[in-house]
């Protein structure tokens, strides 16, 4: 399917920084027009052909620049329950990176240049989010340890202390990326998100962006999450154990029960950079603009900063040394 303007025929996309449809021909708003069609061979706009693999969801045609997304990789079984739509903006996520690396004195001259970044492309990543009860049972023995001097002395009290916890707590929407494309450590770098402005699915938000379907099911990331669930939940433990000078455990059990699975699809801007044969990946979160990625360093500017810095300091030596022979 395509969203055409129903005023002049362009291509409708959605507008992160105006929240609605767009039309950027006629600059019109809410004009768009569904026009459905099957096909994943060939672009319904121009009729090119088309190469997909086999979990895109939505693409832009390479030759007349049309965002399409495919009706049977949106729907049942592959359509998702909810959507977190772009929040920021192509231009908002340029911003985010050039402040992110305004500091990096020995990147690539060119590594924000405007042909570089023509590079970059907003995608939604599919998500499976789940949601967890747990239970957590705890005895130990903690002390706390006190000393003081009194003349001479020095004196230590320890008290001995019987330490039981039972914990009761929910988890909700823990999120596992299920994209092979997508590096499990970068889209967890990306969190958080805010799951507050999760809405339902429509597939007018992927219009003007890339995606994806789920290339792996619930059950095969379960593991992921469950790690995630696990990790916060001995952070609430350790939390309420603070205090004690030591802690020595006698009973320790955790059991996860997993409540709820859904399918959701995440906004992230991905901006490809090739430098001296390597190429970098830089991610910026689609809501929070957050960033993730490390620049290259190029040996030119680093050979060119540290004559620039011999050659001021040189100068700083020289001056140094015709006020000594002045004085």
């Amino acid at each position: 399917m395509i969203f055409k303007c129903k005023n002049c025929g362009g291509n409708t996309v959605y507008a992160p920084d105006k929240g609605r449809m767009y039309c950027p021909h006629c600059e019109s708003t809410d004009s768009e027009e569904k026009i459905g069609d099957n096909s994943l061979v060939q672009c319904v706009n121009c009729g090119a052909p088309l190469q997909l693999s086999e979990y895109t969801s939505a693409c832009r045609c390479e030759h007349c620049g049309t965002y399409l997304i495919f009706d049977e990789r949106v729907s049942a079984p592959y359509e998702p329950s909810l959507i977190l739509p772009f929040h920021v903006s192509r231009e908002m996520a340029v911003l985010h990176l050039e402040r992110e690396f305004a500091n990096r004195l020995f990147a690539p001259s060119d590594f924000m240049s405007a042909k570089s970044l023509e590079k970059m492309e907003g995608i939604y990543v599919p998500f499976w989010l789940y949601d967890y009860d747990i239970n957590y049972d705890f005895a130990g023995e903690g002390t706390r340890i006190r000393t003081w001097r009194s003349g001479d002395m020095e004196y230590t009290e320890t008290s001995y202390y019987e330490v039981i916890r039972k914990m009761d707590a929910d988890f909700e929407r823990v999120p596992a990326d299920a994209s092979y494309v997508m590096a499990d450590g970068i889209m967890d770098l990306m969190e958080p998100y805010d799951y507050q402005a999760l809405t339902a699915f429509a597939p007018k938000y992927m219009s003007g962006f890339l995606s994806e379907r789920y290339n792996q099911q619930a059950d095969e990331l379960a593991s992921r999450a469950e790690d995630k669930v696990r990790e916060a939940s001995e952070n609430l433990l350790q939390g309420s154990l603070a205090g004690y000078t030591t802690m020595r455990t006698y009973h320790k059990n955790l059991s996860l029960h997993k409540k709820y699975t859904c399918y959701a699809l995440m906004p992230v801007w991905q901006y490809v950079y090739r430098y001296k044969d390597k190429t970098y990946l830089y991610h910026v979160n689609g809501q929070t603009g957050k960033v993730v990625g490390a620049t290259p360093v190029s040996r030119a500017r680093v050979v060119a900063y540290g004559v620039s810095v011999f050659a001021l300091a040189t100068a700083i030596c020289g001056l140094a040394i015709h006020v000594l022979e002045i004085l």
